[in-house]
Order: C-alpha cells, then sequence, then structure tokens
C-alpha cells in the first residue's frame, strides 16, 4: 500500500471513532452523530489535512467539534 492510502483508511478510522464517542458521550444515536460530524468544519478540516489536524487523538478532537461548533448538537 502506498502513503495516500494508508492516509485515507487512518482517516476513515478517525472519523469512525469521533462518530462513536460524540454518539455514546452525548447519548445520541449513531445517525444523529453522523450526521452532525459530517456537517461540521472540523470533518472538512480532517479531510483536507488542514494543520494536520488529523493527527489529533479523536477525544480531542469530539471535544474540540463540541466546544466550537455547539449549534449542531441542538
Amino acid at each position: 500500500m502506498d502513503a495516500n492510502v494508508l492516509e485515507k483508511i487512518y482517516k476513515e478510522r478517525l472519523e469512525e471513532r469521533i462518530i462513536a464517542f460524540l454518539a455514546e458521550k452525548h447519548s445520541l444515536s449513531l445517525e444523529k452523530a453522523m450526521d452532525i460530524y459530517y456537517k461540521s468544519r472540523l470533518a472538512e478540516m480532517i479531510h483536507k489535512g488542514e494543520e494536520g489536524i488529523q493527527y489529533l487523538d479523536y477525544k480531542l478532537l469530539a471535544q474540540i467539534l463540541y466546544e466550537t461548533e455547539p449549534e449542531l448538537f441542538v
């Protein structure tokens, strides 16, 4: 596998962990957690690999999402 494939797999698994953690921590369905995540600016930043944000811990990223985009949780 080349580096691009590995990076894509890493990002997909990161997204899965963020979504599952959001659902558990905030008592959301997985569908609602997915909706929140994929509507967020954080998802776009991770997708683009901006500022290396995709290398932060998934729990920290979930907390950042909750604190910076609380309107998505309403």
